[in-house]
């Protein structure tokens, strides 16, 4: 499963691309905005961080003006993915874009037919938010597995980009769902390296290491 990190911390960003494990990146309007960053200065510079694709969402809402403000975005870098929102204008912006070999993440799905819909307009992914389902009395991992089972059914080339992820739970699941995609904020990944038993066994060797009276470095 690859990883994506949700934020738009540049520092984040960069310590946590080089352990390696960084897929790419995911951003929207509130993750700008609380960086306190030119949006597409901060954009820009997110691009040159990681390789893989690093979303950039329009705030339009009709098909004419996103496709205007995508036409601008997709200029920053190659890397560079449009994030839409899942309605009829958002569907329409991403069969556009995906047919021009453009990627497109469509954000703010909720439903399996919601999913259903943006993998027939061509989504090089799709963004089912499971936290926010699960805070309306939903399962956000019942709707993972059942994206997982349509896509699987039809062969769609769609990646379910699982987001809204809130803790190591919601990451384990979507890995044995089959989520394609998991993206977290900095603080959920860091989580992931976390075990009680992990910094005992360190504590317990480091110990050990004092009384031989020995060093590595000379």
């Amino acid at each position: 499963m690859k990883f994506f990190v949700d934020t738009a911390d540049t520092a984040e960003i960069e310590d946590l691309a080089t352990t390696g494990l960084l897929d790419g990146v995911t951003t929207n309007p509130s993750l700008i905005a609380k960086s306190g960053r030119d949006f597409m200065e901060v954009t820009k510079e997110i691009s040159s961080l990681v390789d893989g694709p690093v979303s950039a969402e329009v705030v339009a809402l009709d098909h004419e003006t996103m496709m205007k403000e995508a036409e601008v975005l997709r200029k920053i870098a190659d890397n560079v993915c449009i994030k839409v929102p899942l309605t009829i204008d958002g569907l329409k912006t991403c069969k556009a874009l995906t047919s021009d070999g453009t990627m497109v993440n469509v954000t703010l799905c909720f439903s399996a037919n919601q999913a259903l819909l943006a993998a027939k307009a061509g989504a090089t992914f799709v963004s089912p938010f499971v936290g926010r389902h699960d805070d309306n009395g939903f399962d956000g991992m019942e709707l993972i597995s059942d994206i997982r089972l349509i896509y699987d059914n039809y062969l769609f080339d769609t990646e379910i980009l699982v987001a809204s992820v809130r803790h190591a739970t919601h990451v384990l699941q979507s890995a044995k769902i089959g989520a394609d995609v998991a993206t977290m904020p900095p603080s959920v990944i860091r989580g992931l390296f976390k075990h009680v038993l992990t910094d005992k066994g360190i504590e317990g060797f480091l110990a050990d290491w004092a009384k031989t009276g020995q060093t590595i470095l000379k």
